[in-house]
């Protein structure tokens, strides 16, 4: 085994990200203003970037705001009579169009152009110059909204606290914002099954309620169409926290499937107390397949599922080995871990990359269900810890999770609510950070220098 493991490990890690993306994509947003659209493409490009397509949202009004140095003056810009502000309004939409375009040609793979977008002559031109002149394909997401009171909130929640508005009395930013409303109305040209039949397009309406699906005609498309049926605006919490201290925990031995430690009962039984006084409406508890993620949720009164997706990462030849040990073993492979950690596999396991792919369902059923306890492990919940807070590939695989804490997330309109909690029971630390050096050849104190103290 070490001599294949020696073998395996003389190849250099890729540092480059796998292209998922044959062709660009652009997805083109439509619809009113207060309709979602940029939660949406907030949401729908944190999910692709998490799941490895390079992605990125270009929003015409950020342009609008630079331009004018977050000057505004009022609804009137807006209007479809006002000639000079239209003509404007145009260059700005062109310059994000050249921009996006730009970005796509270097290297991304999916680009939101995130405006109204509300006429057909808007839509064709941005068709024509993607689609037509540059090959790339496009996927037109428009979003209707009839709810007065989901308008209402996104006024609220969104739009009162943009810069737009900053300063403003509440009242009379909604009544400008309405009026803004009004005038997108006036021109409004919304797709249409039949008319708009040559074109890919998904319609959502009342951010959930419904959809209208068209023209579907690859992965891509089918990945973006499927995550956008799945996600909802309905207030829900997430709670995060790892198992217990396990017996594996004190003695610094990674994966396996050990029981708790006597501090691992205890943080159980902290951890039922504290669920049981939040009085959380139809939560639900999740957990893994293994001994302590089940130990700790054994005392908590809520329906309990068990994923085998939530498994922590697979460590292969190195599972239940100590840092020492693998270091000891296999310092070449202990190396190139530390250089590349979110690509790198352990032999017969698994990389982070590979458990970002594993984990793909469960930020999908995340997203559809309400309040939801994860009760996992270090890896895995850095992994889902990274998708809801839009973290990188460089940043993942190091995020602290400590052991006997819960980290409560709350989805808001452009991210999400952030508290952690510890429970106050006794706990080993089990964060290693990066260590300085990361070179094959290094010593064994460089090595092990950011391992943490254990039996």
């Amino acid at each position: 085994m070490d001599d294949i493991v020696h073998k395996r490990c003389t190849k250099p890690v890729k540092s480059n990200c796998p292209q998922l993306v044959r062709i660009p994509h652009v997805i083109i947003m439509v619809g009113l203003p207060a309709r979602g659209k940029t939660y949406i493409s907030k949401k729908l490009a944190r999910y692709l970037n998490w799941s490895g397509v390079q992605t990125k949202v270009f929003n015409v009004g950020e342009y609008r705001r630079q331009m004018f140095h977050n000057q505004y003056d009022g609804h009137d810009f807006f209007s479809p009579t006002n000639k000079e502000a239209s003509k404007i309004r145009d260059e700005l939409a062109k310059m994000a169009l050249g921009d996006m375009c730009k970005w796509l040609d270097g290297g991304g793979e999916v680009a939101i152009y995130d405006a109204t977008n509300t006429t057909r002559l808007r839509r064709q031109m941005v068709y024509d110059h993607v689609v037509l002149t540059l090959g790339f394909r496009l996927l037109y997401v428009e979003s209707i909204c009839d709810d007065p009171a989901v308008i209402e909130e996104n006024i609220k929640a969104v739009k009162i606290n943009s810069p737009d508005y900053k300063g403003a009395d509440p009242d009379v930013a909604v009544k400008d914002f309405m009026e803004r409303i009004n005038h997108y109305k006036m021109a409004y040209e919304p797709l249409d099954e039949y008319q708009d039949s040559d074109y890919s397009f998904i319609k959502l309406f009342n951010v959930g309620e419904k959809f209208l699906v068209n023209k579907i005609t690859d992965h891509v498309m089918a990945k973006i169409v499927y995550y956008l049926m799945n996600i909802h605006i309905t207030p829900r919490t997430i709670y995060l926290t790892r198992h217990g201290e396990s017996e594996h925990n004190l003695k610094g031995r990674i994966g396996g499937d050990a029981n708790l430690s006597e501090h691992g009962l205890a943080y159980a039984a902290a951890l039922a107390s504290y669920v049981s006084k939040q009085h959380i409406s139809g939560l639900t508890v999740w957990t893994s397949h293994m001994k302590r993620t089940i130990q700790t949720a054994q005392l908590i009164s809520a329906p309990r599922e068990e994923w085998k997706a939530l498994n922590e990462i697979d460590a292969g030849v190195c599972e239940e080995m100590t840092y020492e040990e693998i270091q000891d073993r296999y310092p070449e492979e202990f190396a190139m871990r530390d250089h590349n950690k979110f690509r790198y596999r352990y032999p017969s396991g698994e990389s982070y990359e590979d458990l970002v792919t594993r984990l793909e369902p469960v930020t999908m059923e995340l997203e559809r269900q309400g309040n939801i306890l994860v009760i996992g492990h270090q890896a895995v919940l850095r992994c889902l810890l990274a998708y809801f807070l839009d973290k990188n590939y460089d940043e993942l695989p190091y995020l602290c999770f400590p052991l006997h804490t819960v980290i409560k997330l709350t989805p808001q309109a452009y991210g999400c609510a952030v508290e952690q909690l510890s429970l106050h029971v006794p706990a080993v630390n089990t964060h290693r950070p990066k260590p300085s050096k990361v070179h094959m050849g290094r010593s064994i104190d460089e090595a092990l220098e950011t391992v943490p103290p254990h039996q």
